[in-house]
């Protein structure tokens, strides 16, 4: 849904000729900034419109990432550049960060912009005068990437700067006053634009871009509201595989004082930003990514300046739990047609993946393997076999189970429909899926009740209307002219006036 939304909203873009304003179903769009948008369409404008460039170009942000990172470990700590290099091993093996990484989201852009702030912040760390122009231009990036949540990604650490800097203690006057310029730079960027796109789009769009967007997050969520400790619990989940070598958490727990000013920056940096994403009501996993650097970071320099002592070169702190679960998971991989059989798994969602799971359960025993079989490497091992293991899992879930995530036919048949000049309408959910995929020139029309479905259809004779039932009777076989499994439930078009003639009269 992520991916689709974003690429709909460059497509909307693109076919209303708009530069300022972004569309969503036939409406401007406030929830994000256009620069991102803007990279897409520029592509475009070269290639034409297509989805292999926005792919490319997460590649090319993540590659870009992975270097930011490996820069920004080199200069807070110079004298060890083994830092840098597990750094970038880190970083590249996180699951979670590699697989939201093949989504045409804002993060890794975002995460882009945030490092490239910290780096022109760091030679403070040692006494070096900040790039303050750099500052503000990746300050201004980040904001007309995804908004003002920037200032806090990046806020922090520059606020906290007599913590861990040592230009900032000498000179606290010229850090706050040519930072806090930097920050009034930026922020006239992304009002410029605000403003601009704001007089463009129209009463509507401009509360909703200037006010509700940021204010609805921070105070009372709209979406994605949870509780002020949910971030902690899945923090091993976000450090995956990592959470699962004892020897990151020995290594963790044995810092010396007095800390060095890299880690000073490190944790100024990672701990109030974690404490801010906290106490906002919306939460995602992914509102972390641009953290992801910094926590790789901090490992790096936990592992280097752990003492080589005999109980850090115990078995005990080998990636064991982390080969344990690869062996787990290769031995059900290769027992799951036993398993069906036995009726362990009813899912039909395992069926699927049994008609390819044998070779991926043999793949994840050399893994466990790989982990347990040597001594030497073992950060580069680790790293090695959990990115492996999450290009292996994205490889069977493209294999088994993402036709039922693909929404390339319905969108096919939607466009089509269009084409007839038949109306067609979501019931209950409408992100944008099929705009893009469909290269369609009209909106899906959104209905949030019977009561408009039935005044839609009465309207639209011939129109088609899209649901979710979560389970399928027999009329949707009858009378649907398209089902679709999607997701545990499923996904069917029918024509407007038998779906409202359909719905039990409760509900209308």
């Amino acid at each position: 849904m992520y991916s689709t939304r974003t690429l709909s909203v460059a497509w909307e873009m693109w076919l209303h000729h708009s530069i300022l304003v972004p569309y969503l179903n036939g409406l401007p769009y406030s929830d994000k900034p256009p620069l991102l948008l803007w990279l897409i369409q520029l592509g475009w404008a070269v290639a034409g419109v297509n989805d292999v460039w926005p792919r490319l170009l997460e590649v090319l942000l993540g590659a870009f990432q992975l270097l930011l990172a490996w820069r920004l470990a080199r200069h807070l700590f110079p004298q060890e550049i083994r830092i840098a290099h597990a750094t970038a091993w880190i970083l590249s093996a996180f699951t979670y960060g590699f697989l939201f990484g093949l989504q045409v989201m804002y993060e890794v852009q975002l995460a882009d912009c945030v490092l490239a702030a910290m780096l022109c912040l760091a030679p403070a760390a040692h006494g070096k005068a900040p790039r303050f122009g750099g500052f503000s231009l990746a300050l201004s990036l980040g904001l007309l990437t995804k908004g003002p949540v920037l200032l806090l990604h990046a806020g922090v650490p520059w606020l906290l700067g007599p913590l861990w800097s040592e230009w900032a203690r000498r000179e606290r006057r010229h850090w706050y006053c040519r930072g806090g310029l930097s920050f009034l730079a930026a922020c006239t960027v992304l009002l410029a634009w605000a403003l601009s796109a704001a007089w463009v789009g129209g009463n509507a769009y401009q509360r909703m871009l200037l006010v509700h967007q940021t204010a609805g997050r921070v105070v009372d969520a709209f979406a994605h509201a949870h509780p002020f400790w949910w971030y902690l619990p899945l923090l091993p989940v976000l450090a995956f595989p990592f959470a699962l070598w004892p020897r990151i958490w020995f290594a963790l727990l044995r810092w010396r004082l007095p800390l060095e000013p890299g880690v000073r920056f490190l944790l100024a940096w990672l701990v109030p930003v974690l404490l801010g994403f906290s106490l906002i009501s919306g939460k995602q996993p992914y509102y972390l990514l641009p953290e992801f650097a910094g926590l790789a970071m901090l490992m790096a320099v936990a592992l280097i300046r752990a003492d080589a002592s005999e109980a850090a070169n115990s078995r005990w702190l080998s990636p064991w739990p982390l080969a344990a679960l690869f062996a787990a998971s290769g031995l059900v991989l290769i027992g799951l047609d036993a398993l069906i059989a036995g009726h362990a798994l009813s899912d039909p969602l395992y069926t699927v993946m049994a008609s390819h799971s044998l070779p991926f359960g043999v793949f994840y025993l050399l893994l466990a393997l790989l982990l347990v079989a040597f001594r030497k490497g073992e950060l580069y091992r680790v790293a090695g076999a959990g990115l492996a293991a999450a290009v292996a899992a994205n490889g069977l879930f493209s294999l088994t189970l993402w036709p039922a995530y693909d929404f390339a036919p319905v969108s096919h048949l939607v466009a089509k429909a269009q084409s007839e000049n038949r109306p067609v309408a979501s019931f209950e959910s409408n992100d944008g899926q099929y705009t893009f995929l469909g290269r369609l020139t009209q909106p899906v029309e959104q209905l949030h009740s019977a009561s408009s479905l039935r005044a839609w259809s009465g309207e639209h004779a011939d129109g088609l209307v899209i649901v979710y039932p979560k389970r399928l009777s027999q009329a949707d076989y009858d009378q649907a002219i398209y089902i679709h499994p999607f997701r545990g439930i499923s996904l069917a078009i029918w024509p407007a006036p038998a779906l409202a003639k359909a719905l039990p009269q409760e509900d209308l």
